[in-house]
Order: structure tokens, then C-alpha cells, then sequence
């Protein structure tokens, strides 16, 4: 009598997602970092909120090289939906849960936001939650943005019969309300196309946040959102921007100009391999210049698969006179985005950099003479057991 044979790796899957679906939602809360370089998961059960010191404890954390994605945008679905399923799988086994459906955090879509404001009239009562939610709808109900998926509503300031810079008029009592309100939305197509990118990799797609404000929240400090500072994360595949301003998020852009561009230039710039690109920027590269750059060598591994081609040799030099351009242009571009944009910058605002890309020696250095600002580099302070980078 021949074994019986185990159910088809299509029927377990199946099976699982109907168990998952009548167990309900899981209390877990999980997230999905969609980058150009990495993907990455982090799950967090419900006693991982620290409300003593106001930071997060992660479950379990879980990270896969990217594939599918490229100069802020998914370019193969089914690559990215591999690699958001590894990292789920590994971030799920560190936290011995079993997670239904994920938060995508992204810089992809051509991230934008509006400031739009609305008044209305009150009775002769205290200020409920649905006169929030009213002032609220009315504000969002002016601006009409086609084919965008507005992915976040956040007050900057109430006000109540004139009085400004109300962080929460519930139980206040007035005969008007005003509302400034900070839209913030994406591409519907490229959200659209994230949502089914994750479902394929058989998890429910629970949102999208805004990958700047994300880093925004984990890197400043209080101090820094009250007097006002720019969020400047930049990564492989973009590099994006989120302003604070009197404790509140003011403004959100984002630029497809990343980390991976300033390799590309390296590897066209030597002749040589992305890998061999990406080590000698990481290990070599500058983006300002040394005392003894004109007389140090680098070497870099040809270009194809030719055994008898040497190393490519070049000045130290050269190499900071490929990055440094680059990061230059990239800073100038969001410094002008920001200037055209009207953001609300205080005058005394600095600038935390985060994200992979700003480890690069000299890009501190660089933010500073193009901003004219305090810089500097940001670490995951609400998550402070994660590596600074």
C-alpha cells in the first residue's frame, strides 16, 4: 500500500490563510520597510510599547536584501513579493508569532502633502470628538487630488474662536472652530500596486505610511519637533524629507534620487562592477576631500568576466570627485523642492540625517554648506536596541 501523499504546497497555503482568517486579527502589529536596498520587517506584540520612556520594543526583526524595486518604485512584482515574504518569515520566527497582514512604510509613489484648513460653528456645548471629525471632513472635502491615495490626515494647529495653537480643543468651548490640517498622499496606481505586491505575498495589506515621517518619529528628538527641524532620509532608491514644526508634521516630499545612484556613478565612473562599485564606496568613498587623497590608490575589480583583466587603479581623488558631486546635487534638489513648496521652516531649524546613504563620510559636512543649518546624524532613539544606522 503506497503512503498517503501530504496536501500540495497551494492547498497548506491556502489552509493557513483560512486559519489566520477565522483566528481573527492577530494582536501583533507589523511593519515592512519597502526599500531600494533592503527589505525589512519589524513585529511588535502588545507589551512592546514603553509608556515610562516613550520608546518600542520590537518582537522580532527580519531583514532581506531587495529585489523588485528600483529608483523608488516596485519594477517586478514577483520579486518583491519574495522578498517581502522572506523577511516576514525571518522577523516571524524571531518573535514566535505568526503575522496576518503588514504596514508598508515607503518612499515610492511621488510622496506629496497639502496644507488645507476649514472653520466651523459650534454650539453652545464642549468640543466633542464628531466636531473634530467634521472640521475634519471639511477641510479634506476642498481639496480634490485625482488619481492620488491620501495615505495621512495629521493636524498641524486647531484654533478656537481665534485662538491659535490649540493642540487639543476636545472639552474646550467656543462658538468656532478652525483647523489647519497636513494632507499627505501618494500615487493611487503605486499604492494600488504596493497592496497587491504584499497580498501576493499572501499577508493583507493594512496601509501605507509615509517613509520620511516614520523616520521622522523614531529619529527627532522632542525638543527638535517643538522648535521646528528637517528629517532628511536618505536611502538607496530615494531620498525624502519630513518637516516639524511647533510639534506638528508641516510638510512631507520626496526625491528618486538616492544611495544607488552615487554607486551607479562610481561604477561608470571607474568601469567597474556594482558590487565592486558599492565596496569601494562604502570602504573608500567621501563626499569631501582629504589631506592625502592625491596620493592614495584604490583599486576596483574589472568590469565582466575576463580573468586576465587587472584591477582598475585610480586616485583616491577621483573617487571623491565622483561622490561628491552627487550628494551635492541630490541636497540642492530637495533644499530647492523645499524653497518651491513654501514649507513652514523655522528660522532656527536643524537638520537630522538618516538612512544609509547620509554614513557616507563628508555628507554631514555636505548638508551643512548647503543648508546653511545645524546637521546631524539621526539614530532610532524610540527604538534604541536597533543599530544606529
Amino acid at each position: 500500500m503506497e503512503p498517503k501523499a501530504g496536501p500540495a504546497p497551494a492547498e497548506r497555503r491556502e489552509g493557513r490563510e483560512t486559519l489566520k482568517a477565522a483566528l481573527g486579527r492577530s494582536p501583533v502589529v507589523a511593519a515592512v520597510d519597502l526599500g531600494a536596498s533592503k527589505v525589512a520587517c519589524f513585529i511588535m506584540k502588545p507589551d512592546g510599547v514603553r509608556r515610562a520612556d516613550r520608546t518600542l520594543a520590537t518582537a522580532g526583526v527580519g531583514y532581506v536584501q531587495s529585489h523588485g524595486v528600483r529608483g523608488g518604485a516596485i519594477v517586478d512584482m514577483d520579486e518583491a513579493a519574495q522578498a517581502i515574504a522572506r523577511a516576514v518569515e525571518r522577523a516571524e520566527s524571531m518573535a514566535g508569532v505568526d503575522v496576518q497582514g503588514v504596514t508598508v512604510a515607503t518612499a515610492c509613489g511621488q510622496l506629496a502633502s497639502h496644507r488645507v484648513s476649514a472653520r466651523i460653528s459650534l454650539g453652545a456645548r464642549p468640543i466633542g470628538d464628531h466636531d473634530l471629525a467634521r472640521a475634519t471632513a471639511q477641510a479634506v472635502a476642498s481639496l480634490r487630488l485625482p488619481r492620488r491615495q491620501t495615505i495621512h490626515l495629521r493636524p498641524i494647529a486647531w484654533s478656537v474662536d481665534g485662538q491659535r495653537h490649540v493642540r487639543d480643543p476636545r472639552a474646550m468651548v467656543g462658538r468656532q472652530l478652525g483647523l489647519e490640517l497636513l494632507l499627505v498622499s501618494m500615487n493611487e496606481g503605486v499604492f494600488q500596486t504596493i497592496g497587491h505586491c504584499v497580498e501576493r505575498a499572501h499577508l493583507q495589506f493594512e496601509g501605507a505610511v509615509a517613509a520620511p515621517f516614520a523616520s521622522a518619529l523614531a529619529a527627532l528628538e522632542e525638543d527638535e519637533m517643538d522648535l521646528g527641524a528637517i528629517c532628511i532620509d536618505m536611502g538607496g532608491g530615494s531620498t525624502s524629507v519630513a518637516v516639524y514644526s511647533g510639534g506638528a508634521l508641516v510638510h512631507v516630499d520626496s526625491l528618486a534620487v538616492g544611495g544607488s545612484h552615487v554607486t551607479q556613478d562610481v561604477a561608470r565612473g571607474l568601469s567597474t562592477s556594482m558590487v565592486g562599485a558599492e565596496r569601494i564606496k562604502t570602504l573608500h568613498g567621501s563626499a569631501i576631500a582629504s589631506a592625502n587623497e592625491d596620493r592614495e590608490t584604490i583599486e576596483a575589480p574589472p568590469r565582466g568576466a575576463d580573468p586576465g583583466a587587472g584591477p582598475v587603479i585610480a586616485q583616491r581623488s577621483m573617487l571623491k570627485g565622483i561622490i561628491a558631486p552627487r550628494v551635492e546635487e541630490t541636497l540642492e534638489l530637495l533644499k530647492d523642492r523645499l524653497k518651491a513648496a513654501g514649507a513652514l521652516i523655522d528660522p532656527g531649524a536643524g537638520i537630522v540625517l538618516i538612512g544609509g546613504a547620509s554614513q557616507l563620510a563628508g555628507v554631514r559636512e555636505v548638508a551643512v554648506r548647503v543648508f546653511d543649518r545645524p546637521v546631524r546624524l539621526g539614530r532610532p532613539r524610540r527604538i534604541p536596541h536597533l543599530a544606529d544606522a
